[in-house]
């Protein structure tokens, strides 16, 4: 029997205008400074900004009173959800802040270096990214720290420069994706209201045997290496990294995770790193406030509009366009919700070019089709990083190819077709939800 989405509030598709004009400023902005040769032409108009018009045109589009429809956007702003993710997103910016600072980024790629086979290059290249990146939570900073040393492989053989970079970006989208401190697990796992660990056990299950798969090419891809020199690292600047990473898998909030992370890096870098003093933690802490600043601001305007956009029904009217379409697939309730949520975070992945806001921007959709398709929140978590993942990673005018291909003087085009890791997490995924993989038990369904 055929159940449609029910809801008090009724179907408005004109609610979901002011989400087009959010779109379109960004997106529109994007093309243009791509068009004229802009670098990081997407990055040229801050999202934040560009939200602004969009979030005045939903109170103006509101059916109601002026200063009730500023209630329900501050209402929406100051939910808990976001005010917990604006706080982990701060405290995982100032972790990322002091470890990079005290030297524990640089540390960790030569310990890597170190205990590898020059041999194994690439899956070299993969795994150390996808630990820095699962230790830092970023992929941006992981491509900064490993790409010039990719490069670097690349100018000292024969391997061409667009595979070493194209490792690097993929263990760096791998590591984002698991990472428990990412801005894109925080998102997701916030806005589908579950635990990290528990989104994670799902994410491990598809990423995993991807990533396996990911070496595997690389390890039998007939490319030859000579003897890599490392420089000598502290290891002691390595344990902070490793402190977060197990801790987060203990049941200590994230925040006490994140706290603890920074102040064990702080005392690291006091006690292991010359002139590093107090003044220079004060700046570092500031610095990683100021890198996660827009998209915790945006994280709280996005909220607000999305609570408009609700209230004025936009959002069940896209629910029920999703379920219209997801109908079409005749492949099950359940499978056709989660093709519906990864259809939400891929389209809105293309158009604002980030990971981490597509997930903000999509995800009350996405916890509204979970449950009108009663979807488990844990896999719709997993499956929103994942497909967020795999666009961010393959899309030319994202952050994460320009990037790579500014330190490698690359075409983000060509650098696309080498992305082995997102394009094979895709196929796993796709697999994930035909074949319903990974099981979840009673007892996970019921924590």
């Amino acid at each position: 029997m055929t159940i449609l989405p029910h809801s008090k509030v009724q179907a408005r598709g004109l609610a979901l205008l002011p989400l087009i004009v959010f779109l379109a400023i960004f997106l529109g902005s994007g093309i243009y400074h791509t068009i004229i040769g802009t670098e990081f032409a997407f990055y040229q108009v801050k999202a934040p900004v560009a939200a602004l018009p969009a979030i005045i045109l939903a109170i103006l589009f509101y059916r109601g009173k002026l200063n009730t429809a500023i209630e329900e956007f501050l209402q929406g702003a100051s939910h808990p959800n976001l005010i917990l993710m604006f706080m982990v997103f701060m405290l995982a910016g100032a972790f990322a802040s002091v470890s990079n600072t005290i030297g524990s980024v640089d540390a960790t790629v030569q310990f890597g270096l170190s205990i590898i086979a020059p041999e194994f290059v690439l899956p070299m290249l993969f795994v150390i990214s996808a630990f820095v990146a699962t230790a830092m939570g970023t992929s941006m900073g992981t491509i900064a720290a490993c790409a010039p040393i990719a490069f670097g492989f690349s100018q000292a053989t024969d391997i061409q420069a667009v595979y070493a970079v194209g490792a690097v970006v993929s263990g760096a989208m791998f590591g984002d994706n698991l990472s428990m401190i990412s801005d894109t697990t925080i998102a997701a796992t916030r806005s589908l209201n579950v635990e990290l660990r528990d989104k994670f056990r799902v994410n491990v299950w598809i990423a995993l045997p991807a990533a396996i798969v990911t070496i595997l090419i690389y390890i039998f891809s007939n490319h030859d290496s000579q003897s890599i020199q490392y420089k000598d690292y502290n290891f002691w600047l390595i344990l902070p990294y490793l402190a977060v990473f197990f801790l987060a898998f203990s049941r200590l909030h994230v925040l006490a995770v994140l706290s603890i992370g920074v102040v064990f890096s702080s005392v690291m870098g006091l006690l292991e790193t010359p002139h590093f003093d107090l003044l220079k933690l004060n700046s570092s802490i500031y610095t990683g406030f100021e890198g996660m600043f827009e998209v915790a601001l945006l994280s709280m305007l996005l909220g607000g509009l999305s609570a408009i956009m609700q209230k004025e029904g936009g959002l069940e009217w896209l629910i029920q366009r999703i379920y219209s379409i997801t109908r079409l697939f005749k492949v099950g309730k359940q499978r056709a919700g989660e093709i519906g949520i990864s259809f939400l975070v891929v389209f809105s992945n293309i158009f604002v070019a980030n990971n981490t806001v597509a997930i903000i921007l999509s995800g009350d959709m996405a916890r509204e089709v979970a449950k009108e398709y009663e979807v488990d929140p844990k896999r719709a978590a997993a499956f929103m990083d994942i497909f967020s993942c795999v666009v961010q990673g393959i899309i030319p005018y994202g952050a994460q190819l320009l990037l790579a291909c500014s330190i490698a003087k690359l075409s983000p085009v060509e650098l696309v077709g080498s992305i082995y890791y997102c394009w094979i997490l895709a196929i796993f995924a796709v697999f994930a939800i035909v074949f319903r993989y990974p099981k979840l038990n009673n007892n996970e369904k019921n924590e």
